[in-house]
């Protein structure tokens, strides 16, 4: 695109370019805020993991003992009167203007021995144990769900807005500099050129 070398093009171009700027300042803000929470998230996101592998490692150990006092077919037993369905609702939620789903569960997924549908006092502590970490697996499952979804969402737009930062300061900026220097240098030629036409009229 030709842009004809006036004083207004050439102050409209330093508009732009200060509006470029200011523009790639904001995303920078935007982003490093956004990095900030994305480490944030990360943090527990990792502890969760870490804690899944562990308990559920101590889980099998106990099923493993419970089996071994109890025998299959009570173990079965237990499990089926305990059995339930855990209500969990998606829902949207925001950060710096960023939509993101989060898991929320409407009760707890570790309960209470006595709110489990069976006689504990006719098991074992080994079985007790075994099923409170299980349930304590299924609690850290659904907050991964929830930090997954969240750490995606801030991964995406972290990049998104990388992209747009790189083409403002790579591409349209560098641009936008070099047709200014290109007009300004125009115009300071064309006002010499002028300079010495007036002085050599005046002469004459």
């Amino acid at each position: 695109m030709i842009i004809h070398p006036t004083r207004t093009n050439l102050l409209l171009l330093k508009e732009k370019a200060m509006s470029v700027t200011n523009s790639a300042g904001i995303l920078k803000a935007r982003r490093q805020a956004l990095i900030r929470e994305f480490f944030n998230t990360t943090l527990p996101f990792l502890r969760t993991r870490k804690d899944i592998v562990e308990i559920y490692g101590k889980a099998l150990e106990e099923l493993g003992l419970s089996l071994g006092h109890m025998g299959r077919s009570a173990v079965e037993s237990v499990t089926f009167t305990s059995a339930r369905h855990i209500r969990v609702d998606i829902i949207e939620k925001a950060i710096w203007g960023l939509k993101y789903k989060d898991v929320v569960t409407h009760e707890p997924a570790v309960r209470n021995p006595d709110a489990r549908g069976y006689d504990f006092t006719s098991t074992t502590p080994h079985l007790e144990e075994g099923i409170y970490r299980f349930e304590k697996i299924l609690e850290s499952m659904l907050e991964i769900a929830a930090y997954e979804s969240k750490l995606k969402r801030l991964s995406d737009e972290i990049m998104r807005i990388t992209r747009k930062i790189k083409v403002l300061e790579e591409r349209i900026l560098p641009d936008l500099k070099h047709q200014i220097k290109t007009i300004s240098q125009y115009i300071s030629e064309r006002e010499r050129e002028a300079y010495f036409r007036l002085k050599k009229f005046k002469g004459n």
